[in-house]
C-alpha cells in the first residue's frame, strides 16, 4: 500500500526560450518526432517511464499516432549499439532524444550532434562532462541530475535500521558505466561516515557476476547494495536469487527490483522522472534551447519494501521500518 510521498529539492528556476518561441504552441499539421535511447533492455509499452512521458506528451497536445512519432532504440546492455542507434535516430529527424543512462547520454551527445537530448538515469551530468552546469548546462543537453550522495547515506541508514549489526556491505555496480562509478564512489563515501566497511564489487560484463558472487561467498558481507544500471538491471534475477539463496539483506534503488524479489528499494519515482522528462520534451518542442533549461533534481521518492522476501530470509524487520515504507509487498 502506498502511505506517502517523499519529497526532495524542487527543480532551479522556471525555463528560458527564445523570445520568438516563448509564446509558440506546436505547429497546426506537423509531426513531431521523439527518439528514445536505453541503455538497457528493451522498454516496451508498459515501462512506467515510457508511459508516463507519453501521458505527459498526450496532456500537452502531443499524441502519438496522430502528431507523434515516438521512435524507441536499446542497446541491451552492449554499449557498441547505442553510438550507431544515435546516429539512425539524427538520421531520422527527430525533434528531441530522451536517454536513460549515461551510456545512452553520451553516445546520444557525441553521435547525434545539434540534436536536443533530455538525459535520465544518467548520474550527475555536470560530473561526468554531459553538461557545463545545473543552471545552464550548455550545449543540447538538459534533463535530471540526481542527488547521489544523499540518496547512498539515505540506503545505507536504512540497512543500519534494518540491521543494527550491520558492518560490512558489499556494493555491486558496473564499473565500465561512470555515471555508475560515481554514484558507487558516493555511497562508498557515505558508508565510510556511518562505519560500515564497504566490499568492493565491480562487474564489466555478464561474466563478472559469477567471481562477484564467489568473493561474497568467500568473504560473506552483512547486506547487498546494488547501484542499478543497464548491465545490473540485466542481471538483476541472478542477484536476487544469490541474496535469497545466501540469505543476504539487499537494497536497491528501483522498486521494480523489489517488485521481483528484492528485500528493500529507495530511489527517484521512475513514474515521477518520465512525467518530468515529458515537460523538458514539450518545452523543447516549443522553441526552448536546452543550453538554458536548468537541470532538475527529483522532486519525488519512494520507499518499498518486500516482507514476503523479508521472511524468506528469516529477517524480521522493525516495525517502525515497515511503516515508514511507501508501499509494502506482503
Amino acid at each position: 500500500m502506498r502511505r506517502r510521498d517523499f519529497l526532495g529539492l524542487l527543480g532551479a528556476g522556471s525555463a528560458a526560450v527564445f523570445p520568438f518561441a516563448a509564446a509558440r504552441a506546436q505547429q497546426p499539421g506537423k509531426t513531431y518526432r521523439v527518439g528514445l535511447l536505453a541503455t538497457g533492455g528493451s522498454f516496451g509499452a508498459g515501462d512506467e517511464r515510457r508511459k508516463t512521458i507519453l501521458e505527459g506528451l498526450a496532456a500537452r497536445g502531443f499524441v502519438e499516432g496522430r502528431n507523434l512519432i515516438f521512435d524507441v532504440r536499446w542497446g541491451e546492455g552492449r554499449y557498441e549499439r547505442l553510438s550507431e542507434s544515435a546516429s539512425a535516430l539524427k538520421a531520422a529527424n527527430v525533434d528531441v532524444i530522451v536517454t536513460f543512462g549515461y551510456p545512452a547520454a553520451l553516445a546520444a551527445k557525441t553521435s547525434a550532434q545539434g540534436v536536443p537530448i533530455v538525459v535520465t538515469g544518467s548520474g550527475d551530468p555536470v560530473a561526468t562532462g554531459l553538461a557545463e552546469g545545473l543552471a545552464r548546462p550548455g550545449g543540447y543537453v538538459t534533463g535530471m541530475t540526481e542527488l547521489s550522495t544523499e540518496l547512498s547515506a539515505k540506503r545505507l541508514e536504512i540497512l543500519k535500521d534494518a540491521l543494527p549489526n550491520l558492518r560490512r556491505v558489499a556494493m555491486l555496480w558496473n564499473a565500465a558505466d561512470l555515471g555508475m562509478t560515481m554514484r558507487y564512489k558516493a555511497a562508498e563515501t557515505a558508508a565510510k561516515v556511518l562505519g560500515v566497511n564497504v566490499q568492493t564489487l565491480g562487474v564489466r560484463e555478464p561474466n563478472d557476476f559469477d567471481e562477484a558472487f564467489a568473493a561474497m561467498t568467500r568473504s560473506p558481507p552483512d547486506a547487498i547494495l546494488m547501484v542499478s544500471d543497464a548491465l545490473t538491471i540485466l542481471n538483476r534475477k541472478r542477484v536476487i536469487d544469490y541474496a535469497t539463496a545466501n540469505r543476504l539483506p539487499t537494497i536497491y534503488e528501483l522498486s521494480s527490483l523489489v517488485r521481483d524479489g528484492g528485500l528493500m528499494s529507495y530511489g527517484a519515482n521512475a513514474g515521477a522522472i518520465g512525467e518530468r522528462a515529458a515537460d523538458f520534451v514539450v518545452r523543447i518542442l516549443r522553441g526552448a534551447r536546452p543550453a538554458e533549461l536548468p537541470l532538475e533534481q527529483p522532486t519525488k521518492f519512494e520507499f518499498v519494501i518486500n516482507l514476503k522476501t523479508a521472511k524468506t530470509l528469516g529477517l524480521a524487520l522493525p516495525a517502525q521500518l515497515v511503516a515508514r515504507a511507501d508501499e509494502v509487498i506482503e
